[in-house]
């Protein structure tokens, strides 16, 4: 959908009034004919004149000035149908850049919608809902399962089970006792629980994310178009072949017809069609592209900081491991503990039943269920009793002591298993890397990435332990959302940064950064409205392709350019000896202008090579590595 309507109308002017002057012309009718060409230029040139003079107060002095000239010039000495010529092709260039620009931001709408409007407040003995602005410090309030915390609080209930990721990248849900903090923005992933309000919702963590967001989307600088890099360069070869003609002429029309080939279409147009033939090409490899601009900025990016939780690994809880500990084979260890789990909404005890259902393991029914929430479950398989849950939960209902399991990797959860009132068995749990991630992060270094570094708000321990082995030039953990914006602009310091991230802590870097990618489609709403970039499917692999189409997006745009402007000085020269009047210089600079089109659209077929194994499967078959019979 076109989103500037007053570039259409220019465009629609000049087209209509080059097309009545053309058949007045044909009409034995010249003298209308110039007043219709005419016509089409004036709105053209008056809207250009504006937008000159916005950029000359801010300081930017682009290419239109050239447009403007040889528009003013050829309706000053007469040349109407070269004025409307040029202005055809300007008026198209601008509407064609707009369409590649897109609407790169959208209102924070998304962001502001996962907070919630409303809260339930214990109020005499009742509950009743309010406001989110009513909520006062040492408020009761009380969250309900998969509810958004409104406020930042303590836990006032005997615990609750939070999913903190999309605050803190902590891919498991974390158990958080009486009188613990909570960070608003988490989601109740267990029982409904009651929280004491610490500060209003204005001054708490998720608000304070969102105006990080804000902030950093005002401060960051927008790219120059491409074709306003050369533009002073251009503009002063120009005029000087220009005044040289006339002066050593007597001819001003020879200026005029400068002036005309000179119009630098191929600067214009040649980098729009291109960049919105990259766009397109990006998008068929599930990569959205927010515009032009952040196509270009992305093929110059040097530096790419990752989150992990999300991006680096799957961002769930998955089996690394099972082990028996009696008579039960591992499978049918992994089988009573995932018949069990059916029972439970834990994201824990959903990961163990996703991992049976994909090794094809026929689940029995459960009966006589018991949960603690966020400690475990206990129950009836095929006639035998089964606890499942952490250690201390199964060791309580075991007929004999039950050994330590010993330490376990960081960020790694261990589920045991008790059958019969005996140990049966423990699944180890954790957010397990990527498995396409080293050839990606390969293949990345291979088109021009040349620092690739790690930036989570997890645990270092759980950082270095999950990256082990990976070819990183940093990794840098327990960081707060305003940290990972400082680390972004640190990193500036070898180059434009990308940053590649899925949660709503992400959001803030991801603006601050020259280019930012989100994980669209289980990430949070913040990081999409931040990013410029937006992996429709949840896999950073898609991030190589879209990285190749940009950089061949952007080097076909600079051949256009570099061989149109080539033409253009050559059309130039033999206008300022004579050799072309205006109209053919006009008639010359659209022969141009397709020949530039037509190589600016070889971006539709950029060919990033064969896509790895992980990017091209659904984001079910990321499989654990349970799933590929890897078991301790």
């Amino acid at each position: 959908m076109f989103h500037d309507p007053p570039k259409m109308v220019l465009l629609l002017l000049s087209a209509l009034g080059l097309a009545i002057g053309a058949g007045l012309w044909m009409a034995g009718m010249p003298g209308m004919a110039h007043w219709a060409w005419g016509a089409g230029v004036v709105p053209v040139l008056a809207a250009l004149c504006v937008e000159i003079i916005r950029s000359l107060i801010k300081g930017d002095v682009g290419l239109d000035i050239v447009a403007a000239l040889s528009m003013s010039a050829a309706l000053f000495f007469g040349e109407t149908l070269a004025a409307a010529v040029v202005a055809l092709m300007y008026s198209g260039g601008t509407v064609l850049e707009s369409f590649a620009e897109g609407r790169a931001r959208r209102e924070m709408r998304d962001l502001l919608a996962r907070v919630p409007r409303t809260a339930t407040r214990h109020r005499d003995g009742q509950l009743e809902k309010i406001a989110l602005d009513a909520i006062m410090p040492d408020d009761l309030l009380l969250i309900r399962q998969g509810e958004v915390v409104p406020v930042d609080g303590t836990v006032a209930s005997e615990h609750a089970m939070l999913d903190q990721s999309a605050l803190t990248g902590e891919a498991m849900p974390v158990r958080l006792m009486r009188d613990m903090n909570v960070m608003s923005g988490a989601t109740n992933a267990g029982e409904a629980f009651d929280l004491r309000a610490t500060r209003e919702a204005a001054d708490s963590t998720y608000a304070g994310i969102v105006r990080l967001v804000e902030a950093a989307q005002k401060s960051k600088a927008p790219m120059a178009r491409m074709a306003d890099r050369y533009s002073l360069l251009f503009l002063g070869v120009t005029v000087a072949l220009a005044v040289a003609a006339w002066w050593f002429s007597g001819d001003p029309i020879r200026a005029v017809a400068v002036l005309v080939v000179a119009t630098p279409c191929p600067l214009i147009l040649a980098v729009p069609v291109a960049l919105v033939a990259g766009l397109s090409r990006a998008a068929g490899f599930g990569v959205l592209i927010k515009g032009g601009k952040a196509l270009e900025a992305m093929a110059r990016i040097r530096t790419l900081i990752v989150d992990k939780t999300g991006t680096l690994t799957d961002g769930r809880p998955q089996i690394v491991s099972v082990s028996s500990s009696g008579e039960l084979t591992e499978d049918e260890v992994l089988y009573f503990a995932a018949a069990l789990d059916q029972a439970s909404q834990h994201p824990v005890a959903q990961a163990v039943v996703a991992a049976a259902h994909s090794k094809g393991i026929k689940l029995g029914v459960p009966s006589k269920v018991n949960e603690i929430p966020g400690e475990g479950v206990s129950g009836t398989i095929d006639g035998r009793d089964v606890v499942v849950g952490g250690m201390d939960f199964v060791a309580g209902r075991m007929a004999v002591p039950v050994r330590d399991g010993g330490p376990q990797e960081p960020g790694a959860v261990l589920v045991s298993l008790g059958v019969d009132g005996n140990l049966a068995g423990e699944l180890v749990m954790a957010d397990a890397l990527r498995s396409d991630t080293p050839m990606l992060l390969a293949g990345l270094r291979q088109n021009g990435i040349e620092r690739i570094v790690l930036a989570t708000g997890d645990r270092h321990a759980v950082a270095v332990a999950v990256t082990d082995g990976l070819a990183l030039d940093g990794v840098h953990a327990d960081l707060t959302p305003d940290q990972k914006v400082l680390l972004v602009l640190s990193e500036r310091k070898n180059g434009p940064v990308m940053m590649v991230g899925d949660g709503v802590n992400d959001a803030p870097a991801l603006a601050a950064a020259d280019v930012g990618v989100a994980m669209g489609a289980r990430g949070a709403a913040a990081s999409a409205e931040a990013a410029d970039v937006v992996l429709l499917v949840d896999n950073l692999a898609r991030l190589l392709p879209g990285l190749i189409v940009a950089r061949g997006a952007r080097r076909i745009a600079f051949q256009s350019v570099i061989v149109g402007i080539g033409l253009s000085v050559a059309g130039m020269i033999a206008a300022a000896l004579g050799y072309l009047t205006p109209v053919q210089g006009a008639v010359l600079q659209e022969v141009i202008d397709v020949a530039v089109i037509l190589n600016a659209l070889r971006s539709l077929r950029i060919d990033p090579g064969p896509m790895p194994p992980q990017a091209t499967q659904g984001e079910s078959q990321a499989a654990s590595p349970i799933s590929q019979g890897q078991t301790a």
